[in-house]
């Protein structure tokens, strides 16, 4: 019976990542058949940067799906997504840095100075390295939950930079960025709705008052 549900898992979870694999997938179609539009470097950039921000989002969404429907089950789907946030974010820079730079160190600087929304993309990117590198259990245990927990919580600040750096990058049509942004607020809410209370209730309780 123990294997059987193991199987489960197991198969869900290779599901998922085949799932998380298409976006990219689609793309490499597009580009050896030629289907990128007038602008390949626009839509190379355009794509892995919005399936960066819908990676992060659907990351931060696990946990209040687990506290909803009770199937905590999915939480180890968490690491996975997070991960696939960081290929998609990884892609989107280099293809900035690559495609459309050709790393000319000199021209970013110029570009970072004169684009606000480049530097927010930068800054989103930045945040995510340290939850990339640590995600394992291992870093757990050497961080201590707690500290491990309290560094993760960057995805917030990255997800921020992200819709920041896609509302500036649109200036006109700002639908979209502006459904992202409410989600992640949505999101943001439903944590501190949760950890507020918590919190307020630990410390009445080392001051004996609960």
């Amino acid at each position: 019976m123990r294997e059987w549900i193991y199987a489960r898992t197991i198969d869900w979870r290779f599901y998922l990542f085949l799932t998380c694999t298409l976006p990219f997938a689609l793309l490499v179609r597009a580009t050896a058949n030629g289907n990128l539009g007038p602008n390949p470097l626009e839509t190379i950039r355009d794509t892995t940067g919005i399936w960066t921000l819908r990676f992060l989002l659907v990351t931060l969404a696990i946990t209040p799906i687990r506290r909803i429907t009770r199937w905590h089950e999915i939480i180890r789907a968490r690491r996975m997504l997070g991960l696939f946030a960081f290929f998609y974010a990884v892609l989107h820079f280099v293809s900035y840095v690559w495609l459309d730079q050709f790393f000319a160190l000199d021209a970013m600087i110029d570009d970072f100075k004169k684009r606000p929304f480049i530097m927010a993309g930068y800054v989103s990117f930045v945040a995510l390295i340290p939850l990339a590198l640590t995600s394992t259990k291992k870093w757990i245990g050497r961080l201590g939950g707690k500290r491990w927990q309290l560094l993760h919580r960057l995805i917030y600040f990255s997800a921020a930079a992200g819709v920041v750096h896609y509302f500036w990058r649109v200036k006109l049509n700002v639908q979209s960025p502006m459904i992202y942004g409410v989600l992640l607020g949505t999101l943001l809410l439903a944590r501190l709705r949760r950890s507020i209370p918590s919190r307020f209730c630990g410390v009445m309780k080392e001051r004996g008052q609960l």
